[in-house]
């Protein structure tokens, strides 16, 4: 038999045929490309605490460099629930109803294939974080998009809207909050409109709660651990990535009632099986002390305000940034080019960064608005104010 020199690869019907190079990835290319402030993707320039590090590298000296627990270091599930119930008041079993997760991207997915059956239908809040509908669709369910109203107070979720793309075959429905691009918080009357939607339901909830520690201006975070009614139909999802400063790490958790923790674990035990174990003991260990992420509101705060003082006096119009480390604006007084096209002129003439908001739509749905991310050092942000303000 004959063996071709160049032999071709057998064809390949993609499971995700829309999904190309997501726009996070352009827009750092492109920042780097130009040397630009990079404000795009959600990322801080300064590092974590040096106690963190210091504990992970104890971790690793004492010989924690083995496979842990599927479900996570029981340390660190048992911080994870003892600093639930101090935050929001609810009792989590560390052993039944808490899962140590490869970052909340991870968790996320692994909740949706946990749950979603073929033909079954999620109810997505647009603009929606990019892995929710293509996890919907390799899970074979039907994602069901809503968008969120947009006016002159910012981004609302618009209840009777949700309520009504409620059918018989809606299984789960994915609440962000704080909400990531736009920066809004759910309020005790979203929880209240909520509740009444899937009650007396068997919908599930997702909820996308990794920026539970950057909400503003006194208010609190609605979790849907807070609430019973909520916490006993959700999995919900946070990271100590944007907590502590380390995205990289890539660790997460999931928190849920155990009948629903049992479903995902049988999941996540064959798509990730366990999490890096050196960082689990030092994020353990560093828990011992609360302030990181009690003091965590009022460091983000000082960093938003700054931001947006800097950018009052700019050309931009500046939208509420009530949670997350994200600004959004729009730019309806300086260019009429569609949202992808203003951040590569941005970009490109200004040498600053910033993720269009289109892209978080399916569809591309344009509002003349655009994502800055303030997780950055003082000196950064005023850099790119000072270009931002020569637009």
């Amino acid at each position: 038999m004959s063996i071709t020199a160049n032999p071709a690869t057998p064809a390949l019907t993609s499971r995700l045929p829309s999904v190309g190079t997501t726009v996070f990835t352009h827009m750092s290319t492109l920042a780097a490309q130009h040397g630009a402030v990079n404000l795009g993707q959600g990322f801080p320039d300064f590092p974590c605490d040096e106690r963190l590090v210091d504990a992970v590298t104890a971790a690793m000296r004492a010989g924690f460099n083995q496979y842990p627990m599927m479900t996570g270091v029981p340390a660190l599930r048992q911080a994870i629930a003892a600093k639930i119930t101090a935050t929001y008041g609810h009792e989590y079993n560390a052993d039944t109803e808490i899962t140590v997760t490869a970052g909340a991207t991870q968790a996320l997915t692994t909740a949706i294939l946990c749950c979603v059956h073929p033909g079954d239908e999620v109810i997505i809040i647009e603009p929606a974080y990019d892995s929710y509908e293509p996890t919907v669709e390799l899970a074979g369910g039907v994602p069901v998009l809503v968008q969120m109203t947009l006016s002159e107070a910012g981004y609302t979720v618009p209840w009777q809207k949700i309520a009504a793309a409620v059918t018989p075959k809606t299984r789960l429905l994915v609440i962000n909050t704080p909400h990531n691009p736009t920066g809004a918080v759910l309020r005790q009357a979203d929880i209240d409109a909520l509740t009444s939607i899937v009650q007396g339901t068997d919908i599930l909830i997702l909820a996308d709660e990794v920026y539970e520690h950057m909400v503003y201006d006194g208010a609190r975070h609605e979790s849907m651990s807070r609430h019973a009614l909520l916490a006993a139909r959700s999995f919900v999802v946070s990271s100590f990535g944007k907590t502590f400063h380390v995205t990289g790490w890539k660790i997460g958790y999931v928190a849920a009632p155990a009948s629903l923790m049992t479903e995902f674990r049988k999941v996540h035990q064959y798509n990730v099986f366990s999490t890096n174990a050196p960082m689990q003991h030092g994020i353990a260990a560093y828990m011992a002390d609360p302030r990181p992420w009690q003091e965590l509101p009022d460091f983000y705060q000082r960093k938003r305000d700054l931001f947006r003082a800097g950018l009052a006096a700019s050309r931009f119009e500046l939208l509420p940034a009530d949670g997350t480390y994200f600004q959004c604006v729009r730019y309806r007084g300086i260019s009429d080019l569609p949202e992808v096209a203003f951040a590569e002129w941005l970009t490109a003439e200004f040498k600053v960064a910033a993720i269009p908001v289109a892209p978080f739509y399916r569809g591309g749905v344009e509002s003349g608005v655009v994502r800055f991310c303030f997780a950055k050092q003082d000196d950064t942000l005023r850099l790119a104010l000072d270009r931002l303000a020569r637009v």
